[in-house]
């Protein structure tokens, strides 16, 4: 089955009212919601702050009655561009069956973050089919490279990834497919639920940090098990830092993991692409369409501006 084209939001031009929520895990101090503020007013847009955005309860934004009434206030806010979160960490999942998908769907609007974040954009691809931006959080020191495929993706709407010479080939060859996944934690987590992510034809875009490899192996074995990627078009690996006492991983690596699983599937699979969390970081249009060549070591994103296959 193949799945129809999720809609782009419009681009977040100047001006643009982008609102700062916090959907998982609270702010570490009063200096992240200002540098979250400042990145916004950088990119010429007017950060409004969500309500509960700055409240901490256990490590938890505020409680998830609040932190589900902030982004559905955005949501139903038709003068808000767009919901950029200030940071990851964990809670975004559990306020899935709160959040309001028709409002969104009647007024689509990017939604920016990655990590925890991807049970957001994993919900606003199986409810609403709108394209979703997996890349920096607000709160965070953005390099130049960083804030480059941001705004190319975001503002300009135009390839935001390219060729990355550093990248692996894992598994030779080219496909054309939907961009779906995220963080590999999150992405196995949600088997199983309404939310789970649809791969079907997809490419699976990865990433995630303080994983051993074992644990890896163990997720993309979920992934392998369950089904889930049976129909898969190919596998983009981003950033896999290990933890610093991952002694167990000495003769085996991440790329091993992606080797078997690709083989197994028969599709093509680069790794060490900049996703993640890295300094340097694509920003992904999680929905869109890309064409992918692992030998070429190039990504690029098939967006409103551009045909393609």
């Amino acid at each position: 089955m193949t799945r129809s084209k999720a809609v782009w939001p419009a681009p977040v031009t100047r001006d643009s009212r982008v609102a700062l929520v916090s959907p998982s895990g609270p702010v570490r101090s009063a200096d992240d919601m200002r540098v979250a503020e400042q990145n916004a007013r950088d990119l010429g847009w007017l950060p409004v702050a969500a309500d509960n955005a700055a409240k901490k309860a256990a490590y938890f934004a505020g409680k998830d009655a609040e932190r589900a009434l902030d982004l559905n206030a955005a949501f139903r806010d038709r003068s808000i561009a767009a919901l950029w979160c200030v940071r990851g960490g964990y809670g975004a999942m559990r306020i899935l069956d709160q959040l309001d998908y028709t409002a969104f769907i009647e007024k689509p609007k990017a939604l920016i973050g990655y990590s925890d974040i991807t049970a957001l954009h994993a919900a606003i691809a199986s409810r609403c089919e709108v394209v979703s931006f997996h890349g920096p959080t607000a709160r965070g020191k953005h390099s130049s490279f960083s804030r480059d495929s941001f705004a190319r993706a975001i503002i300009q709407q135009e390839n935001s990834c390219g060729v990355w010479a550093a990248a692996r080939t894992v598994r030779p060859g080219s496909v054309s497919g939907r961009i779906a996944g995220g963080n590999l934690s999150l992405v196995a987590s949600l088997i199983g639920t309404q939310y789970q992510v649809d791969l079907t034809d997809a490419i699976l875009v990865i990433e995630d940090i303080n994983e051993a490899v074992y644990r890896v192996d163990r997720m993309m074995h979920q992934l392998l098990m369950s089904g889930s990627l049976d129909n898969c078009a190919a596998i983009a690996a981003g950033d896999f830092t290990l933890p610093a006492d991952d002694s167990d991983s000495v003769d085996r690596s991440v790329d091993d993991v992606f080797s078997e699983i690709s083989e197994r599937l028969g599709i093509p699979c680069i790794s060490g692409l900049p996703i993640g969390h890295i300094d340097d970081q694509w920003t992904i249009p999680l929905g869109a369409r890309a064409n992918i060549d692992t030998e070429a070591k190039c990504l690029d994103i098939i967006t409103p501006n551009k045909t393609g296959t």
